[in-house]
Order: structure tokens, then sequence, then C-alpha cells
């Protein structure tokens, strides 16, 4: 059996676009090139691999054990290209990466036109969703995360904290007074981004948790931010997230005294392996020295938790 990388590069794609021809414009092939070379992979492999309609690709069984193998396949052989050239070789390569979309946006976005400067030789996929989505199924090299590692086929890099504020707009503080402890939130509207409640606070080695509710709540921090700015309740926020809002006065911060329990960092997660790509190893590196221990957007703000 002899198999072309191109067509197993490719159908690693359509499995990501679930479309043949979207896939096959990455590697400058026309519809009808693509489909014979998914053709051609097929027979090399005297399997079906994909189930192809006018509407939608799905995968086999077959398909969905050879995409378990081909992701890796292909690491292994980038691994072995960029083994070679010495020291001089320049990263490159599609570099797929994935991000939440606030942190995308607020973060990775503003740096791309300087990191892309820096390494010419790396085209970039960005997908910035909410939905954590599994790296080795998507062929993502690197995804930017919020929170804990809790996958534990992954290896992840610290770029900077996360620290967790509760704020609120001056206008509701004044209408709805300011709590004074955590007990305090139930009289409050609070805004939840899905899958946080309760929220869990620190009073000494003791954990209070809080179930909270209110009228409004959303998927989306920026959602719940731009809600707290327009004063309609409390919202739990990363710095990263409403730094700004607090430097203007938009937003206060509300329960300074008790800090959340447990810890939060941004950190870049991938697949365990021995060897990391060199375009993989300067985006870590790039991000993890722009954002760093005491990131930009905690310059000014109280170092308490």
């Amino acid at each position: 059996m002899s198999l072309d990388l191109l067509d197993v590069a490719l159908f690693v794609r359509v499995c990501a676009t679930h479309n043949l021809s979207a896939a096959g414009r990455e590697f400058g092939l026309s519809p009808a090139a693509s489909s014979a070379r998914m053709a051609q992979l097929e027979r090399a492999l005297g399997a079906r691999l994909l189930h192809r309609t006018t509407r939608q690709i799905t995968l086999t069984q077959d398909g969905e054990a050879f995409l378990e193998r081909a992701v890796p396949l292909l690491d292994a052989a980038e691994q072995a290209a960029s083994s070679v050239g010495g020291a001089d070789r320049q990263p490159q390569g599609l570099l797929r990466v994935a991000a939440s979309v606030s942190f995308g946006r607020l973060h990775l976005m503003p740096a791309l036109a300087d990191f892309l400067a820096r390494y010419p030789g790396i085209r970039l996929d960005l997908r910035l969703s909410d939905r954590v989505i599994d790296m080795a199924v998507h062929g993502i090299d690197v995804a930017v995360r919020i929170g804990a590692l809790r996958d534990s086929a992954l290896v992840a890099r610290t770029l900077a904290p996360c620290r967790m504020w509760l704020c609120a707009s001056p206008a509701y503080l004044e209408q709805f007074g300011t709590p004074a402890r955590p007990e305090d939130l139930a009289d409050h509207a609070c805004l939840v981004l899905e899958g946080t409640n309760p929220w869990r606070f620190m009073e000494g080695d003791k954990v209070l948790s809080v179930r909270v509710g209110g009228r409004l709540q959303s998927d989306n921090g920026e959602a719940n931010r731009d809600a707290a700015i327009a004063g309609l309740g409390i919202a739990l926020q990363a710095t990263w997230a409403m730094y700004q809002q607090i430097k203007s006065g938009q937003l206060v911060r509300v329960l300074a005294g008790f800090p959340l329990a447990g810890e939060s960092v941004v950190s870049a997660q991938y697949l365990n392996r021995n060897f990391l790509p060199p375009k993989t190893q300067v985006f870590i590196d790039y991000f993890a020295a722009r954002f760093g221990p005491a990131p930009y957007w905690d310059e000014g703000l109280p170092l308490i938790p």
C-alpha cells in the first residue's frame, strides 16, 4: 500500500470542514481534482472513508478509524521534515489555532499582524468558538484556552494568569446597593455565564458557594460584560475581558475582599508529543512573551486577588 500524504492531508481537512471543495481550495485543488484524490486514497486503503451526498459529508466507520491515525501521521511527517535543515530553517506551514471568541478578538487578533510579519512562512487558520472542540479530529495545532487543563491527552503551557472579579456599573450599585458578603448576591440580579453557576468565594480557608440568578444569562462573556455596563446586574468577569471598563469607571469591582475560589490561567494547549513543530513552538513562545506573569491588561489594577 502506498499513501500520498497530500491525499491524507486533504482527507483530514475534509473531516474538519465537511466540505470537499473548500478543503481542496486550501491545497490549490479544483473540486474535480479533490474528488479524484479522495477516490485515490480510498482505493489505496481498500475502504470507503466518506459518505458523500449533495448536501453533506459524513465519515464511515473506517473513516473514523483512519482519522484517528491520520492526524498523528501528518504530525510525524512534519516533525521529520522539521528535523532537518539546521537552526536557520524558518517556521513554515499552515498553523491551526483555536481560541474563545472573546479572548481571540481582544488579545490574539491585535497581535497577529506582528506575528505573521515575523514569520512570513507561516499561514494561520484561526478558529474562534466558545465551544471546546476536539483538537485531534479538527487538526488543531494549538488551542488558547481559559481555565484548568481538562483533557489528560493534552499538554498545557501557561501564557498568563486569569484573574476573576465581580463587577457592576456605578448606576446599578447606586440603585440596588453594594453587596457586602457573597450571600448578599441572592438579592441581586446576577449575569451568569453558562456553566459557571454557582459562584465560589474564599473566606480565609473556607469556600463559600453561592447559587446566583437574574433575568439575563448568556454563553458569551462579552455579552455579560456589556450587560453589566448597561446596569443590568453583577457579572463575573476575567480582568482581561473588562480591564478597560474598570479603568474608565464604566465598571466597578464588587466584593473585592472575597477572592474567587480556584486558580485560573490562560494557557496554550497542544497534543501530547515529544516534539513541537517550529510553527507551533514560535506561536506559543510569542504569546508567552507578549502576555507573561504580569500581563498588560492587569497593569494599573489593584494587586489584591
